[in-house]
């Protein structure tokens, strides 16, 4: 077996259909747009290329099939915040059922990112933000992932766990039925916010959708940037992420709590897109534009996908929570029946302030990922992620 960099267009293309193959066998498992990809590797789509270095290879056996591909990384900004060491990430492993093949790829990432001054590296993940890409699928293989998350045959797990990477933190996807009840506890919260003087709850108005990105900029910096990894967004991030939820955004899924006219808080979803896409194949050519148009019209995606939850921190506690889903819950049980399932974006189990609020709302946990942290000197204590107060 030879592992060698990805360079080559050939080399570009074999990382993409490597997969193929591989899931051919896996009926849930919905192929990712090649563009999305490529786009982690792409210093103009990739703003993460200002303060990180990303390279990949794929592996390849006697016969020189292709048999596995991985990238390591590493991002300037999270390499020692929240860290008791140097750490580097790996991730888009891709890998036939066989540990030596595996322990090679895993072998090719912890070399590199020890040659540039890493003691650890965690992966599954992502190079760019938490909410693409990031962990192992443990639980829930009897479900579809939603867009741009990780699916993966279950001996991943194995491979990892042999080769030495611990569980960071468990990743929680939690999901529930539209219609079904919530918690009388949101109400209440709900009802004891509403007779403080300044507040007010609801979804974007369609005049507000330049303000987006102003918007979720602020709560997010405010609510969580500066906690362990999490980096602040700016403008031009934030900006970006409108501009990519543009095509498919639905103003009736996007809540903001406000104070004195100033954003607070935020419960935000998208319509879950993966739906879709899964009839693309992975190509968004004219073809798959004229599919995902045709299959966008029909509104076959009738699952609603949480992306972002925060109050930021001098508003918590006062039930801007509550406020906001019961907001939600008015529109989208009562008034907008478009959608009759939802899942949330992963919860750590470092957040278990956030847990408590998805159980009052009745959901059930859907997926479990894992990110997991392989300390190059195992010599050294394993710390888990520290829990969020």
């Amino acid at each position: 077996m030879t592992v060698h960099e990805v360079k080559s267009a050939a080399d570009k293309n074999e990382f993409l259909v490597f997969p193929l193959a591989l899931y051919k066998n896996f009926p849930k498992w919905i192929r990712p747009l090649d563009k999305d990809i490529e786009n982690v590797f792409d210093p103009e789509k990739n703003k993460t290329f200002r303060h990180g270095e990303i390279i990949r290879w794929i592996l390849k056996d006697d016969h020189h099939k292709t048999i596995g591909r991985v990238a390591a990384f590493i991002d300037q900004k999270t390499v020692n915040k929240g860290n008791d060491q140097p750490t580097g990430g790996m991730g888009l492993f891709e890998c036939v059922e066989n540990k030596n093949a595996a322990f090679l790829l895993f072998d090719k990432c912890k070399e590199w990112l020890h040659a540039k001054g890493m003691e650890a590296m965690d992966g599954p993940i992502n190079f760019g933000s938490r909410d693409r890409w990031w962990g192992l699928l443990v639980d829930g293989f009897d479900r579809e992932p939603n867009y741009q998350c990780n699916y993966n045959p279950p001996y991943y797990q194995n491979y990892f766990e042999e080769y030495g990477f611990k569980t960071y933190f468990n990743q929680f996807t939690f999901a529930r039925r539209i219609k079904d009840p919530l918690s009388p506890k949101l109400a209440y919260k709900a009802e004891l916010i509403a007779k403080e003087q300044g507040y007010e709850f609801r979804h974007l108005r369609k005049d507000e959708i330049k303000l987006l990105g102003e918007y979720l900029r602020t709560v997010y910096n405010k609510a969580w940037a500066n906690r362990a990894e999490n980096p602040e967004i700016t403008a031009a991030q934030a900006a970006l992420i409108v501009k990519q939820m543009k095509p498919i955004l639905d103003e009736k899924l996007l809540y903001f709590g406000f104070y004195k006219g100033e954003p607070i808080s935020f419960f935000l979803s998208l319509p879950e897109i993966n739906q879709i896409f899964k009839h693309v194949n992975g190509q968004l050519d004219w073809l798959g534009k004229i599919k995902f148009i045709w299959f966008q019209l029909r509104k076959i995606n009738t699952k609603a996908f949480g992306i972002l939850f925060g109050v930021v921190p001098e508003h918590q506690g006062k039930g801007a929570d509550g406020a906001m889903i019961m907001a939600a819950r008015k529109v989208l049980q009562d008034q907008y029946k478009r959608y009759d399932q939802y899942e949330m974006n992963w919860i750590g189990d470092f957040n278990p302030k956030m847990i408590n609020v998805v159980e009052q709302v009745g959901g059930f946990v859907s997926k479990t990922h894992i990110t997991y942290r392989k300390l190059f000197d195992e010599t050294k204590p394993f710390t888990r992620h520290r829990i969020l107060s």
